[in-house]
């Protein structure tokens, strides 16, 4: 499950990577706070898995708790303002959309698949 929730942070890592540097978009302030919460968990959590460390959950889960929420925030006025444009600090604009979901729902999506794996190996392990 480490494993998994590794592959996870790394996608969304990888992902938020592409958005910026290969199709030009301009990350808002709340995309910049998710990517400060998504980005150490490729590493906590891939030496977790070498290591087999279940007790990881004390450093993963405030991470990707507070990423569920800045996300869920940054979704939630995606929903209920009308931004057209995106410029640094429009946090409510959609500038690309996956499969119907946005960049943040993307974000909460990754951080619940985290926040579950990892909720569910210390649960394991207790």
């Amino acid at each position: 499950m480490l494993a998994l929730a590794t592959l996870v942070a790394l996608v969304a890592t990888a992902g938020s990577l592409f958005f910026s540097q290969v199709l030009g978009l301009i990350p808002c302030e709340l995309c910049w706070y998710q990517r400060i919460l998504m980005y150490p968990l490729v590493v906590v959590l891939g030496v977790a898995a070498v290591e087999e460390r279940a007790n990881v959950a004390r450093t993963v889960l405030p991470l990707s708790t507070l990423g569920i929420a800045v996300a869920t925030y940054h979704s939630f006025l995606q929903t209920t303002t009308n931004q057209s444009t995106c410029a640094v600090g429009a946090c409510g604009s959609v500038q690309y959309r996956i499969l119907g979901l946005t960049i943040p729902n993307l974000s909460l999506v990754a951080f619940v698949l985290v926040t579950v794996a990892v909720g569910l190996v210390w649960y394991a392990s207790r």
